[in-house]
């Protein structure tokens, strides 16, 4: 009788615990989502018309946020969010200043995107300057989190074959104009923070997915793979990330994203012949011809010269070879993963989706 007690009062104490844990659990969970909510009560994005800032105000608009965005030229497509559209760009203060106020979170995306060291002045200014801009926005609105979006390609990549994470020191040079002025803007962000910003830097690799109305240049590449209108690829890759997985990080930053830290935001490494094989799967076209890195370099003035005339980008730029070629393929996203919750998913998921939205959409038939 003694020992059946005994028995009956440890499993009461065991369901005690279990429900206090439990309660903990919920308790936290929900604690965590009512932070969340008051914090992006209102939010102020840069870049909102690009591929990300599209997809993250679309979010935050479904997180009830109330959001500002800045916009050089009218777009349909943000209009329709019923969001304040602030007039504007990064090199007018005056417009930062009215983004900016009353904010909890600025998220700054706008950046000026060019491999191919064209209009060196605007992308310093639009990189650097304007990085400075916004925080000095940002400061004077008493934002309470600064959530900067960069590239991977503000790290050194050299040496490729050793583990690439945060701990890689910034591009020191100016070679590539790009890659300089994204570190150059790092820089500023730290800068910032030692003087009391709480910001936290995103690294992102190359951003692919759903949802791209205004045609990103990755997003265009893929689309003449799987409609077969590139002449030929070349050997090399990338690491490709889903702009969803960047989108729900970037939220979780808002929280868990440590003052002063930078996070890598990576997916999956794919040569451009597996990527065009896997396209190929979707689409039902042939993979386009293989051809080596040094017979594309030799193509290079060509493209330039098409590109002058058909004002177009041009297929491939001495850079973005360079970038193919010594991508480094093992980039480590262990710290966004333990800190912010990352979980990207399958690439070939992020594949399918991509081009069921761009046929939901009239991009491809």
């Amino acid at each position: 009788m003694i020992g059946r007690s005994k028995n009956v009062m440890i499993q009461i104490i065991n369901w005690s615990l279990q429900i206090r844990i439990f309660i903990a659990y919920l308790s936290k969970k929900f604690s965590f989502i009512l932070r969340f909510q008051h914090f992006i009560m209102k939010a102020a994005v840069t870049g909102a018309s690009g591929h990300i800032g599209n997809c993250l105000v679309r979010e935050l608009k479904k997180q009830g946020a109330t959001i500002k965005v800045l916009v050089h030229n009218f777009r349909s497509d943000l209009n329709e969010l019923d969001i304040e559209l602030i007039k504007g760009n990064l090199l007018e203060p005056e417009s930062l200043i009215s983004l900016c106020e009353g904010v909890d979170v600025v998220f700054h995306l706008a950046a000026q995107i060019d491999i191919g060291n064209k209009s060196v002045a605007q992308i310093y200014d639009t990189n650097v300057t304007g990085t400075k801009n916004i925080i000095k926005a940002a400061n004077h609105g008493k934002t309470k989190k600064f959530i900067h979006f960069s590239s991977i390609h503000a790290f050194q990549t050299e040496p490729t074959d050793l583990m690439f994470d945060e701990s890689r020191p910034l591009v020191q040079t100016n070679k590539t104009i790009y890659e300089y002025t994204k570190a150059m803007g790092e820089s500023e962000v730290m800068k910032a923070v030692k003087e009391g910003l709480n910001a936290v830097i995103l690294n992102l690799t190359a951003v692919i997915g759903p949802f791209d109305y205004r045609g990103s240049l990755l997003g265009q590449a893929l689309l003449k793979i799987y409609q077969n209108k590139l002449p030929f690829l070349v050997s090399g890759g990338y690491n490709w990330v889903d702009v969803r997985d960047v989108v729900a990080a970037s939220l979780q930053a808002i929280e868990s994203g440590r003052n002063g830290e930078n996070y890598i935001l990576s997916g999956k490494f794919c040569s451009l012949r597996d990527l065009s094989a896997m396209i190929s799967k979707i689409s039902g076209y042939k993979i386009p011809v293989i051809v080596p890195v040094s017979l594309a370099r030799m193509a290079c003035p060509f493209f330039k010269i098409y590109s002058l005339i058909s004002k177009k980008e041009p297929l491939y730029t001495y850079q973005s070879l360079n970038i193919l070629v010594n991508s480094p393929t093992n980039i480590s996203n262990a710290k966004a993963v333990k800190e912010l919750g990352y979980k990207p998913r399958p690439f070939e998921q992020t594949l399918r989706d991509t081009f069921d939205w761009y046929k939901e959409k009239k991009f491809i038939n």
